[in-house]
C-alpha cells in the first residue's frame, strides 16, 4: 500500500509501531496530504492511531484561512481528530532575531511538541520528502557543512518522524492523482526570494538533466554518510558519559572533550548542546568549535555565549554549560558596622561584628577571624578585590589576592563577589580565608571578632 519507499522506510527504521498514536503535520499541501492519506490507509493493519494538526503562521492573509478551512473540511470528510494552532511569527522574529523561515519553523515545531504531549502522542509525522532532502542536501554543500549536515534529513529524531523521505515528489503527486486526492498550493513556494525555491526551479532541473535519477542517488548517498555519522555520533556520546547536572547546569571534565580527535571533539560539544536544549542546538559550527577550544585552553577559567540564553564555562578542570546569568559585577565597598551586622547587598555573603576578648584558638568560634583592635585604622571598608592587594595568612607567605583565589580554585565569577576588609593600610582580611597575620590578634587581647558566612542562593 502506497509507494515502495514509504514502506521501505518505515520497516527499515520502525517508524510507524503498533499501538503508536501519531501526530501528522497537515499544512494542506500536496506532500502533507499525501501522507495523512497514507497514515489513515496504513494505520489499522499497523495497530496505531492517527490525529492531525495544522498551523496557521498568519504570513498570507485569505491564503491562509483558506489552508486552514480546507484542512478543517478535508479532516471531517476523513474522520480524523484535528487541532489548529496559529502563532505571530513576525512578532516573533523580531522579537527573538530570527528570520520569518525560522521563526515560523520554531513556532510550528513548538505547537506540534505541545499539542503530541497533550494527546499522549508517541510521534510526530512531518511530510519532508525526498527532494526535500536533497535541497537541503544541496544548501548545506552551498553553505558550508561536516559530515552532519551532508547526510540530511534523519528519517527520525526523537518524536519526529519522516516517511516519505524516501518517497519523490513526483511519485507524492501521482499518489494524489490516483486516489483523487484534494490539496492546496502554497504561493510562495515559487517566490524566487526564497533559496530554497531558487533551488527547486532553476538549479536541480539543470541537475536532473545529468542524472534523472537525481534524488534516488543522493539519497542512496546520504545513507551511507549518514551511518558513517551515526557511528561517529555514538563514539562522541560514549565520551560525554562523565557529563552530570548540577544545580549550576550541566558539568563534565573538559579533559573528555579536549583529549578527543577532530572527528569525535565537535559531536561531543553538540551532544551536550542539544542536552541543555531539549534536542536542540540552533549553534553553528562556530558554537561548537569554540566549546572545544574553551575545554582543550590552557587557562582555568573563560566563557562563551550560546544560543537559547546558555554560556559555556571552564571552571578549573570543568566545563558548565548553563542558562545561569553572567557574573554580577563588584558590589560596591560598604563601613564595617563595628557592632552588628554588615550588609553586603549584590553578594551571596554576610558579616557580623563584635568586640571581644580575643580567646584562645582551641576556645574560637568556627570560621571567625580576630583582629587587634589597635591594628583596624577607623573608616575599615568590605570591598571587592582590587588590583595589587596582598594578604599574608599566618604561618604562610605574602601572596596576590588573586593568587590567593586561584590556588583555592574559587571560580572566576565569584571572585569579585568575596568580601575583604581593608582599611588605608590595605587588607586585612577575606572572607573564607582568614586575616593578615598582622593583624591578627592574640589571646587575651581587645579584639574584633568577624563571623563571615554566605546565605544559601
Amino acid at each position: 500500500m502506497g509507494p515502495a519507499g514509504f514502506r521501505s522506510l518505515t520497516a527499515q527504521y520502525d517508524l510507524l509501531p503498533a499501538g503508536a498514536r501519531v501526530l501528522c503535520a497537515v499544512s494542506g499541501g500536496a506532500d502533507s496530504m499525501c501522507l495523512l492519506h497514507l497514515l489513515l490507509q496504513a494505520a489499522p493493519e499497523g495497530g496505531f492511531q492517527v490525529e492531525a494538526a495544522h498551523f496557521n503562521h498568519g504570513l498570507r492573509g485569505d491564503e491562509a484561512q483558506r489552508d486552514e478551512e480546507f484542512v478543517r473540511a478535508q479532516c471531517v470528510r476523513w474522520q480524523v481528530p484535528l487541532t489548529v494552532g496559529r502563532g505571530d511569527v513576525g512578532d516573533f522574529a523580531r522579537r527573538e532575531g530570527q528570520t520569518i523561515e525560522e521563526a515560523a519553523r520554531t513556532l510550528r515545531y513548538a505547537f506540534l511538541e505541545e499539542r503530541a504531549q497533550a494527546a499522549g502522542c508517541t510521534h510526530i509525522a512531518t511530510a519532508h520528502n525526498a527532494d526535500d532532502n536533497l535541497e537541503t542536501l544541496l544548501l548545506h554543500l552551498v553553505r558550508g557543512a561536516g559530515l552532519h549536515g551532508l547526510a540530511g534529513i534523519p528519517p527520525r529524531r526523537g518524536k519526529l518522524i519522516r516517511p516519505l523521505l524516501a518517497v519523490s515528489r513526483r511519485e507524492i503527486e501521482a499518489y494524489l492523482t490516483e486516489h483523487g486526492i484534494p490539496h492546496v498550493e502554497d504561493s510562495t513556494n515559487t517566490d524566487a526570494a526564497y533559496a530554497r525555491n531558487r533551488l527547486r526551479h532553476q538549479v536541480i532541473p539543470i541537475l536532473r538533466t545529468l542524472n534523472p535519477r537525481l534524488s534516488e542517488h543522493t539519497a542512496q548517498t546520504m545513507g551511507f554518510l549518514r551511518s558513517d555519522n551515526d557511528y561517529l555520533n555514538a563514539q562522541a556520546l560514549e565520551a560525554c558519559g562523565q557529563a552530570r547536572w548540577t544545580r549550576a547546569g550541566l558539568v563534565l571534565p573538559a579533559e573528555a572533550i579536549a583529549k578527543l580527535p577532530e572527528a569525535l571533539a565537535p559531536r561531543a560539544a553538540r551532544h551536550l548542546l542539544e542536552r541543555t536544549a531539549q534536542g536542540n542546538t540552533d549553534c553553528s559550527a562556530a558554537h561548537l568549535r569554540a566549546l572545544v577550544e574553551l575545554a582543550r585552553s590552557g587557562s582555568p577559567s573563560g566563557e562563551i555565549s550560546l544560543p537559547h540564553g546558555r554560556a559555556a564555562r571552564r571552571i578549573y578542570g570543568d566545563l558548565l554549560i548553563t542558562t545561569q546569568a553572567p557574573a554580577p559585577e563588584p558590589f560596591s565597598p560598604v563601613p564595617l558596622v563595628w557592632e552588628g551586622e554588615t550588609p553586603l547587598e549584590g553578594t551571596p555573603w554576610r558579616c557580623r561584628c563584635r568586640g571581644v576578648l580575643c580567646p584562645k584558638p582551641e576556645d574560637r568560634r568556627p570560621g571567625a577571624v580576630y583582629l587587634a583592635k589597635t591594628a583596624l585604622e577607623a573608616g575599615a571598608l568590605l570591598r571587592p578585590r582590587q588590583t595589587g592587594d596582598t594578604l599574608a595568612l599566618p604561618g604562610r607567605g605574602t601572596k596576590t589576592v588573586k593568587k590567593l583565589l586561584v590556588d583555592a580554585r574559587i571560580p572566576r565569577r565569584e571572585r569579585d563577589l568575596l568580601p575583604l576588609l581593608a582599611d588605608g593600610r590595605g587588607v586585612a582580611a577575606a572572607a573564607g580565608f582568614g586575616p593578615d597575620r598582622s593583624r591578627a590578634a592574640q589571646p587575651g587581647e581587645d579584639a574584633w571578632e568577624l563571623v563571615f558566612w554566605k546565605k544559601e542562593v
